[in-house]
């Protein structure tokens, strides 16, 4: 069972490239190419503009960790934790295991991060499902789409179990296995900061934090409005492609790709689905199909070079940690 669990998992990965060869072949390989020369420009303001709503992810997390540790530091490391998720065949844990073992260079206590982690991730897929709701709302109150939006409706129905599941593995101790069994396979010799895990005190942490219902209410309202801010990425680029929309309707966009993006959840990175979502919401927003294809591309390269960036950043700063290490030993 393992082995085929483990061979479906990387099988992902040429089904989604697959699934994006298909949008290109079907949406025409000269619109594709003239979307991406339209979205190069737009691309390059939008990568920095996604740090902000990381800032504002970032701050519900101090909020979890008790404000432990420095902002700009939880920030540094929520583009990390993103980048490792989206672009990293991680198993969808990847992220928040890097997440830990960043923040537990600065903060010592490994069993209070790792609980602020699982609980920031339990607030995060309450949020996406509040912010997919409202993006249903929105779009029936600016299209009256109401035969597309019954469909979405019905996939975010149908993905509902994913978050029920999840919380029951946090109440029965199962993500702590979960925890252990990735980070042997993801980090190698660096996962020996899971030994300092205990698992009642971690369990103890959570049901700290899940107690404190105010603290969570924090966390998902810094959480809303990271992703609230996050659809001026819509906004923007359809204006700067001469298809203005009101923000109700980007924010429509926005919600409900990251909706159906997060129902594909087996699909890494969603390649091939997101696009497909955009084009499909774009157009019920009155968007033309060549707009649609040029913000596609836009936020999918705007994903992959911001990833990078990120990716590279971690790189460096594990490089300079090993670095010291090594002096310090030597010493």
């Amino acid at each position: 069972m393992t082995a085929a669990l483990r061979w479906l998992a990387w099988a992902r990965w040429p089904l989604a490239i697959g699934l994006l060869s298909v949008f290109a072949v079907h949406e025409g390989f000269a619109d594709v190419l003239r979307g991406i020369r339209q979205a190069g420009i737009t691309m390059l303001w939008l990568v920095p503009f996604h740090a902000l709503p990381l800032l504002l992810d970032a701050c519900g997390w101090r909020v979890l960790l008790g404000r432990l540790a420095p902002l700009p530091v939880l920030w540094w490391i929520a583009t990390v934790r993103e980048s490792v998720s989206r672009l990293l065949p991680a198993a969808g844990v990847g992220g928040e295991l890097v997440g830990i073992r960043l923040a537990h260079w600065y903060v010592a206590d490994v069993n209070r991060v790792s609980a602020s982690v699982i609980v920031e991730v339990l607030v995060t897929v309450v949020v996406q499902y509040a912010f997919s709701a409202l993006g249903l709302l929105l779009l029936v109150a600016t299209t009256h789409a109401f035969a597309g939006v019954r469909l979405i409706g019905l996939a975010l129905l149908l993905s509902s179990p994913v978050p029920i599941v999840f919380f029951i593995l946090v109440r029965s101790g199962g993500l702590f296995q979960a925890l252990e069994r990735h980070a042997a396979r993801w980090l190698g010799p660096s996962r020996r900061f899971l030994s300092k895990l205990d698992g009642a005190r971690l369990d103890r942490e959570i049901d700290a934090l899940m107690q404190r219902p105010g603290l969570l209410a924090c966390a998902f309202a810094w959480q809303l409005g990271g992703y609230m801010l996050g659809s001026l990425e819509v906004y923007w680029a359809l204006a700067f492609f001469g298809h203005p929309v009101s923000i109700a309707s980007a924010l429509a966009v926005e919600a409900l790709t990251q909706a159906v993006r997060h129902a594909a959840f087996f699909m890494p990175a969603g390649l091939g689905v997101q696009e497909a979502a955009i084009m499909v919401l774009a157009h019920m927003a009155g968007v033309d199909r060549q707009a649609g294809i040029a913000l596609a591309l836009v936020k999918r390269m705007r994903e992959v070079l911001f990833g990078c960036i990120a990716l590279a950043a971690w790189q460096v700063a594990e490089l300079r940690r090993n670095g010291r290490n090594g002096r310090s030993r030597l010493i």
